[in-house]
């Protein structure tokens, strides 16, 4: 029997599977010097308390002071973050870290006054003053999304309480990414040789769920649920509170609910909201019940269970790939994109943008941050299957549009709706398999590159929708007065899962464990907005595809953009239109086509 392999300590992780962080300080001691004075600059921006909206003039200089601070703020707290998510079990990087949200907490309970007089402006003073002063024009948006909140503000007082408040507020997602990834131990499991291997929540996510190795895949999904089903009370405990925060936000700020308070902030309708959910909900079960139909006469199960969904199609044909060889692959596939582009990734393989590393305390999944004045920073785990490539384009969409929003844009106008957010990510992902596809002709090959892409439609339209539809439950349930306990979100999860799949997958109780894996439920209501990314992407792809250039050129200006648009009129510049249903079941249909093909290659 072989002995069970040792993860490594952040410390023996080679130096050049990690992030280089010196471009954001050479040294901790300068992010500590930084932390220190911040508190003084922002002092210097309280003399504009009772002046910020006198005139033109002054409201320009208050609003160009401020954004300078946030973008040394921003530096300071993606140091913090980035070394915690590096390691967080790291009592250091904890401290930091809580160092860091106590210090941006008591900046801005101090400047709170700021956000309370701009919303005494009208339109007519703020056309007065745009007017007026040229330099205004670049806060124009920002002013214009300010008198888009000004019904649902509270008085001044109240919000300099509330904004003292902001580290409590941001306690329940702290505690749950603290706990995830210092507190959670996972048993070791056997092969079907009686050899033991490690078990982590990555190794689960990144090799046990997606391996042809039934055992394997089944006895690390037992081990996964058994730790989940440990911390369901304290983790239901956590994610109640926060959704308790928005219900009594939302009402103390005039909001007919909280879905409405979260919707508002995102720039998104009901309508929006609601079709994104219902209609891949509806039209897209058929197509991927086929398709888990065709994976379990594949692998030869005598029944497809929750924890076979993400096996692979034809399991002796799973490529393996290096990191260097994976990168060459997205650079080859994105040239499309445009030198610019490409060198931007380029640059980010070289200079150690990407976190690459397996160690103890590591944040799982994957993530890009783009701290405003630098670089992106790219989180991953690497295991060296093919399919993590898809997983480095997916982040370096997130790196390509931040780089060329911040090369275009100021700090105030670089982020758009988080309902854009994915859809500059998934359009890598369907460019790189639209290119392996290109390069072969090998039946097996096509047929491993459809199951990929079918993979990112899976965790999209799937995985992050029924997210959606389980947050879509708890926030209507919570707004009526209904207690949320684990049993009644291990319930509702398990109940959105069943209604998609029907009687084609074996949905265990395990299954309703599974709201506990994702970070997203503590940012609003993002998970849904995943969806609306990729059918986004799913249509630019296509104009790409058929117009080449002046598409990819609309693209470009699409990112560069920033956030100087709302999220309708943003993706309008592309050439496509989410307020039409059809839209969205366009989309649907191409994935019943990957399906088609599919079931084909197997005819």
């Amino acid at each position: 029997m072989t002995t069970t392999k040792k993860r490594l300590k952040r410390s023996e992780v080679p130096v050049e599977q990690t992030w280089d962080l010196r471009d954001l300080f050479t040294s901790e001691h300068d992010w500590e010097e930084a932390l220190t004075t911040i508190q003084s600059t922002a002092d210097q921006i309280t003399p504009f308390k009772g002046k910020v909206t006198d005139n033109a003039a002054t409201l320009t200089a208050c609003l160009k002071q401020l954004e300078e601070l946030q973008a040394r703020i921003i530096r300071i707290a993606t140091y913090a973050n980035l070394k915690l998510s590096g390691d967080g079990s790291d009592p250091q990087n904890q401290a930091n870290s809580a160092k860091t949200a106590s210090v941006l907490a008591t900046i801005g309970a101090k400047l709170s006054f700021i956000d309370s007089e701009l919303l005494t402006l009208s339109q007519h003073t703020i056309d007065q003053y745009l007017q007026e002063e040229p330099q205004l024009k670049t806060y124009g948006k920002m002013l214009e999304d300010k008198l888009e909140r000004k019904a649902y503000t509270l008085a001044p007082e109240i919000e300099e309480i509330l904004a003292a408040l902001s580290e409590v507020h941001d306690a329940p997602y702290m505690i749950y990414e603290r706990s995830k990834s210092s507190d959670m131990a996972f048993a070791p499991i056997k092969d079907q040789n009686g050899n033991e291997l490690p078990m982590s929540a990555a190794l689960y996510e990144d090799r046990y769920e997606i391996t042809a190795d039934t055992d394997i895949r089944r006895n690390a999904y037992d081990s996964f649920i058994q730790t989940l089903n440990r911390y369901k009370n304290t983790y239901a405990a956590t994610y109640a509170t926060e959704v308790n925060k928005h219900v009594t936000m939302a009402r103390l700020r005039g909001y007919g609910s909280a879905t409405e308070m979260l919707l508002h902030e995102q720039q998104v309708t009901p309508d929006m909201y609601n079709n994104q959910l219902d209609i891949i909900q509806q039209e897209l079960a058929p197509s991927m019940r086929r398709f888990v139909k065709l994976k379990q006469q594949d692998l030869g199960l005598m029944e497809m269970r929750f924890c076979d969904l993400k096996a692979p199609l034809d399991p002796s044909f799973n490529p393996k790939t290096t990191y260097e060889e994976a990168t060459a692959t997205i650079i080859e596939a994105l040239q499309i994109m445009g030198p610019a582009y490409s060198d931007m990734i380029e640059t980010a393989v070289r200079d150690r943008w990407i976190d690459r590393a397996d160690n103890v305390g590591k944040a799982t999944g994957a993530f890009c941050s783009s701290p405003y004045g630098t670089h992106p920073y790219i989180l991953l785990t690497w295991t060296d299957m093919m399919r993590g490539t898809f997983l480095l384009a997916h982040e370096l969409g997130h790196a390509g549009h931040f780089y060329l929003a911040h090369k275009e844009q100021s700090l105030v106008n670089t982020r758009p709706s988080t309902y854009f957010i994915e859809a500059p990510s998934t359009l890598n992902e369907l460019l790189l398999g639209n290119h392996l596809l290109h390069k072969t002709d090998d039946k097996r090959m096509r047929r491993w590159v459809i199951s990929q892409m079918l993979g990112t439609y899976y965790h999209n339209f799937i995985t992050h929708l029924l997210e959606g539809e389980f947050q879509r439950r708890i926030y209507t349930l919570a707004d009526a007065g209904t207690p949320i306990t684990a049993d009644v979100l291990c319930n509702q999860k398990k109940e959105a899962i069943v209604n998609f799949w029907g009687k084609d997958v074996t949905i265990d109780d395990g299954a309703g464990l599974t709201w506990m894996r994702q970070p997203h439920y503590y940012m609003g209501l993002y998970p849904y907005t995943y969806s609306a990314g990729l059918t986004v992407s799913t249509t630019v792809a296509q104009m790409i595809q058929q117009e080449g250039k002046p598409a990819v050129d609309r693209w470009l200006n699409v990112l560069k953009s920033g956030g100087t648009m709302k999220p309708l009129e943003l993706i309008k510049q592309a050439g496509v239109d989410m307020e039409n249903p059809d839209t969205i079941r366009s989309a649907v249909a191409y994935v019943g086509k990957l399906v088609d093909e599919l079931e084909k290659s197997y005819a």
